[in-house]
C-alpha cells in the first residue's frame, strides 16, 4: 500500500521551519516577484534547510530580496533581474523553482495561459540546461501538462535531460485534497493523505480517495461532488478573487512543501514521498502524476498507481485522452522552435 511510505502532509514543512534540521541547499525561485514566488520565497526563506536563495525576475527582484535579506534567518538572498543576470542566479544551484508566468483570470482555464506561459518556460528551463544541468526543476507554472513536456524536451535539446530531476509540482492537488476531505470527517487535516495522480488540470486531476490515510468512505453522491470541488479548487480560488488572481498563497504553501521534501530526500532522508507529475511508464500516458520515492539524485521509486477502485479507474481512462493532448502540444511546441 502506497500509505506506508507517505508521512502526514505539511510534515516536511513543519520540520523545515525548526531549527533542529540543518543543510545548505542552494535554492533559486524563477518568477520570484509575482504572486506566488514572493510568498514561496519567504517560506523558502524562513527554512533552516536552504543555505542560499536566489530570486530571478523581469523585474521588482532587488526589492522582494532587499526586503527578505532582513529576515533573522541564515539564508542568503540575492535578487537578479531581466535576461542577462539569469545565468549569474543560476550557477551552482541544487533545486530550481519555477512559478514564473501569468496567472488565470475567471472564465480562463490552464491551457488558455500556454502561448505565453510556453514561450517564458522554454525560455528559463533553456538557461537551466546550460547554467545547472544538475539541479532538480520543479516547474509550478501553468498548465503543468504540457510546461513538463516542454522541459523535458528543452532539457533534450541541450543533451542533458534526466527524468529524475523535472518535476511537476502538483502538491496543491493532495494539499486541497487532504484539507477537504478533513472538513467533511472532522479530521486534523495535517493527519490526512490522499495520493492525486493522473495531471494537473479539470479532470486530468484525479484523488485517490479508495487510499487515504486514515481510511474514509463516503457515499457515491458526496465521492462525486467532493472530487468535483477537488479537481476545481483552482477555479473556485480564480472566482473568489474576482479578476485578482489566482491561487498564490496555497499554490507557494504546497510548493515549499514539495521542495523541503526534495531536499530532505538529498539530505538522505528515507522514505520521503511525494506526488508529481514527471516522465512515467506506470499508463500509456508518457506523463502521469503518481506518488514517487524521492532520494538523494531525485526519483528513487514510481509506486505506481496503487490499487484502484473502479470509479478511479474509470476517471483515469477519461483523463487520458485530454492528458496526451496536452503532453503532444507540450512537445510540439519545442520542436516548432527555432
Amino acid at each position: 500500500m502506497l500509505s506506508a511510505f507517505a508521512r502526514p502532509a505539511g510534515a516536511a514543512l513543519r520540520r523545515s521551519l525548526s531549527t533542529s534540521a540543518q543543510n545548505n541547499a542552494k535554492v533559486a525561485v524563477l518568477g520570484a516577484s509575482g504572486g506566488i514566488g514572493q510568498p514561496l520565497s519567504l517560506l523558502l526563506k524562513n527554512s533552516p534547510l536552504v543555505s542560499r536563495l536566489t530570486l530571478y525576475d523581469i523585474a521588482h527582484t532587488p526589492g522582494v530580496a532587499a526586503d527578505l535579506s532582513h529576515i533573522e534567518t541564515r539564508a542568503t538572498v540575492k535578487g537578479y533581474l531581466g535576461p542577462e543576470q539569469l545565468p549569474d542566479c543560476l550557477k551552482g544551484c541544487d533545486v530550481v523553482v519555477i512559478p514564473a508566468g501569468v496567472p488565470r483570470k475567471p472564465g480562463m482555464t490552464r491551457d488558455d495561459l500556454f502561448n505565453t506561459n510556453a514561450t517564458i518556460v522554454a525560455t528559463l528551463t533553456a538557461a537551466c540546461a546550460q547554467h545547472c544541468p544538475e539541479a532538480m526543476v520543479c516547474i509550478i507554472s501553468n498548465p503543468v501538462n504540457s510546461t513538463i513536456p516542454i522541459t523535458a524536451e528543452v532539457f533534450k535539446k541541450h543533451g542533458v535531460y534526466n527524468p529524475d530531476k523535472i518535476f511537476g509540482v502538483t502538491t496543491l492537488d493532495i494539499v486541497r485534497a487532504n484539507t477537504f476531505v478533513a472538513e467533511l470527517k472532522g479530521l486534523d487535516p495535517a493527519r490526512v493523505h490522499v495520493p492525486v495522480i493522473g495531471g494537473h488540470a479539470g479532470k486530468t486531476i484525479i484523488p485517490v480517495i479508495s487510499q487515504c490515510t486514515p481510511k474514509v468512505d463516503f457515499p457515491q453522491d458526496q465521492l462525486t461532488t467532493l472530487i468535483g470541488r477537488i479537481q476545481e479548487a483552482g477555479t473556485e480560488v480564480v472566482k473568489a478573487k474576482a479578476g485578482a488572481g489566482s491561487a498564490t498563497l496555497s499554490m507557494a504553501y504546497a510548493g515549499a512543501r514539495f521542495v523541503f521534501s526534495l531536499v530532505d530526500a538529498m539530505n538522505g532522508k528515507e522514505g520521503v514521498v511525494e506526488c508529481s507529475f514527471v516522465k512515467s511508464q506506470e499508463t500509456d500516458c508518457p506523463y502521469f502524476s503518481t506518488p514517487l520515492l524521492l532520494g538523494k539524485k531525485g526519483i528513487e521509486k514510481n509506486l505506481g498507481l496503487g490499487k484502484l477502485s473502479s470509479f478511479e479507474e474509470k476517471m483515469i481512462a477519461e483523463a487520458l485522452p485530454e492528458l496526451k493532448a496536452s503532453i503532444k502540444k507540450g512537445e510540439e511546441f519545442v520542436k516548432s522552435m527555432k
